[in-house]
């Protein structure tokens, strides 16, 4: 299955490599979607006429919903396709705005480390700082994400 982009092995990483995504607007349906596949209607995120009266002045979107739209766009750039055994999680996240609806948000990457792990012959550590930013070039989140990336087997 031919690809537009190409997968990274753990081999293929190093530490300053950098990745950089394409831009998305977040709209009414994300806003939804996310209440509805978690059950978190919270009415900062979901009651436009509650949320005008609050510390925003508009609804936001959920911190989990960030944190998704961060990780989606990892995935959407193509290096881990096919390649990722596993997320391992976080050192750090921190989301120092909101995310509002309509705004049009994307996301830098770059490699902070590569870890061999004696636990694992077929895969390594890759550990990846994000920033996410929106239209204004304000950041909406950071964080580093840590993935397990099966090494490349010669196939």
């Amino acid at each position: 299955m031919p690809y537009s982009y190409r997968p990274h092995h753990f081999e293929d990483f190093e530490a300053g490599q950098t990745f950089e995504s394409v831009g998305r607007t977040v709209t009414e349906s994300d806003f939804t979607m996310h209440s509805m596949f978690t059950g978190d209607w919270t009415e900062l995120h979901s009651n436009a006429e509650y949320a005008d009266d609050q510390e925003f002045g508009e609804r936001v979107a959920h911190g989990p919903m960030t944190f998704v739209l961060a990780t989606g766009f990892v995935y959407r750039c193509g290096f881990l396709e096919r390649t990722v055994v596993a997320f391992l999680g976080m050192n750090y996240m921190d989301i120092p705005a909101p995310v509002k609806m309509d705004d049009t948000i994307s996301l830098d990457m770059e490699v902070t480390e590569t870890k061999e792990l004696s636990s694992r012959e077929d895969a390594g550590l890759v550990t990846i700082d994000t920033e996410m930013t929106n239209q204004h070039d304000e950041t909406v989140f950071q964080g580093d994400m840590k993935f397990l990336v099966k090494r490349d087997d010669g196939e």
